[in-house]
């Protein structure tokens, strides 16, 4: 039912096929109204991402201008754009935003971890995280407001993967886990909890000599990087590792923290 991505390009999708509205304002003023669907945004936040707050003279004109031009490259009953006396509303459904059905099922995938749901939490944020095409709005020229959304939901996307992770772990998916550990690290080389989840995977695996391999080039990298020890959490886990005589000495993961929304 998705018509609408910014997980990736903007895009619309119709019975006529994939297309991307001309004119860079245009895609900026859509992603605006997007990510603030079914919400007035008031002009004044319209003028600060598509002129940082700075609209050239006549911007009043120009800006019913784009308005109008996005109006005509939206598809037939797929969304509306309306005039309110501050500002505009796109009014759609929710389910036909990509970034609206991502963020609901980290929600629902969030929520089952805390039933100790797991396998059905792993399935929620594995079809969130499955919405993503690439970088949010890769072929649209952010503004400041549309970069601190940017931010958020990539922040929620970090945040999935990590609960996902959690979800694997607790379901005793580790040998299976350790390849995209170890592709999660090279993204992200100064994320400690993904370098604890492979080390732990590691262990828990019968791995015990790569375990504590992977905790000392930990070690190096962040006293290379930031002159920084590795975290108490990551010592007791090697701690534990070389008092242990199995895997089932290795320390429990520590928790993903939740994302707050953008603003």
């Amino acid at each position: 039912m998705i018509n609408f991505s910014v997980l990736g390009s903007l895009e619309l999708r119709s019975e006529d096929g994939v297309h991307v509205p001309p004119g860079t304002k245009v895609r900026k003023l859509l992603a605006l109204l997007l990510l603030r669907a079914n919400q007035v945004v008031d002009t004044g936040t319209v003028t600060e991402e598509l002129w940082d707050g700075r609209p050239a003279p006549g911007g009043a004109a120009i800006l019913r201008t784009h308005v109008y031009h996005l109006r005509r490259s939206l598809p037939a009953g797929t969304a509306t754009v309306t005039t309110e006396p501050t500002g505009y509303l796109l009014s759609v459904d929710p389910e036909q935003l990509d970034a609206t059905v991502f963020a609901r099922r980290v929600e629902e995938g969030r929520a089952l971890v805390r039933q100790d749901r797991m396998e059905e939490a792993a399935q929620h944020l594995r079809e969130a995280l499955d919405l993503w095409r690439g970088r949010v709005l890769a072929n649209t020229s952010a503004g400041p407001v549309l970069s601190r959304h940017i931010t958020y939901l990539e922040e929620l996307r970090h945040h999935a993967v990590e609960l996902r992770v959690e979800a694997d772990m607790r379901l005793g998916r580790h040998r299976e886990l350790v390849p995209e550990l170890r592709s999660l690290i090279a993204a992200d080389p100064l994320s400690e909890w993904y370098h604890d989840q492979l080390i732990t995977a590691l262990h828990r695996s019968g791995r015990r000599g790569e375990a504590l391999t992977a905790y000392h080039d930990l070690r190096r990298l962040l006293d290379e990087e930031l002159g920084l020890q590795p975290s108490e959490r990551a010592q007791r886990l090697q701690h534990e590792i070389l008092m242990a005589d199995g895997p089932r000495g290795a320390h429990p993961f520590a928790r993903p923290r939740p994302v707050r929304a953008a603003s």
